[in-house]
């Protein structure tokens, strides 16, 4: 069965959109925001956006990767508003941070760590990739990049990865999964 045709700027089609992409949509942005109210917040912003923009989709891409595309945008502009409002505020407050404690950020499952120590772009490549199973091709659309490009991303993310967990590795004097 082919996916559901859409029409741009259709009510009906969008609200059947929303429903369709929503999870995929969530999943992506959670997996970059790691804070469920942030997530919340941009999948409804990004798609009052989309929805705004319906009338001009053009139906030569998949409308998937056009969403994604959007909400990414909103995630990064939100990380970039977010990274420097918690920075001005803490060095307001309290000066100088301290060194984080190695004990600390042992706490979560450490591919995860390392999957969020990982420049954004680099992460929105990799989620999409192996989280969600998007070709090359689709995620050059939603990110709005050349293919190329998502293959260099995926390239130095997965060497940037493997580096750090031969570190954590080191570090601790085991040896990972």
């Amino acid at each position: 069965m082919s996916p559901p045709e859409y029409r741009p700027g259709s009510k009906d089609d969008f609200d059947r959109l929303y429903e369709a992409t929503y999870p995929r949509l969530f999943g992506t942005l959670a997996a970059m925001l790691r804070d469920h109210a942030a997530t919340e917040d941009c999948v409804q912003e990004a798609y009052l956006r989309a929805f705004r923009a319906w009338p001009r989709w053009k139906a030569d891409a998949p409308v998937g990767a056009w969403l994604h595309r959007i909400a990414i945008n909103v995630a990064l502009s939100y990380r970039r508003r977010e990274r420097l409002r918690d920075v001005a505020e803490l060095v307001r407050r309290l000066g100088t941070p301290p060194p984080i404690d190695p004990a600390d950020a042992l706490q979560t499952p450490e591919l995860l760590q390392e999957l969020r120590a990982l420049p954004p772009k680099q992460a929105a490549a990799l989620v999409l990739r192996h989280v969600h199973g998007y070709t090359s091709r689709e995620i050059a659309l939603a990110l709005g990049i050349p293919e190329r490009t998502v293959a260099s991303r995926l390239m130095a993310a997965r060497a940037r990865l493997r580096v750090r967990l031969r570190f954590r590795e080191s570090e601790s004097g085991t040896r990972a999964g």
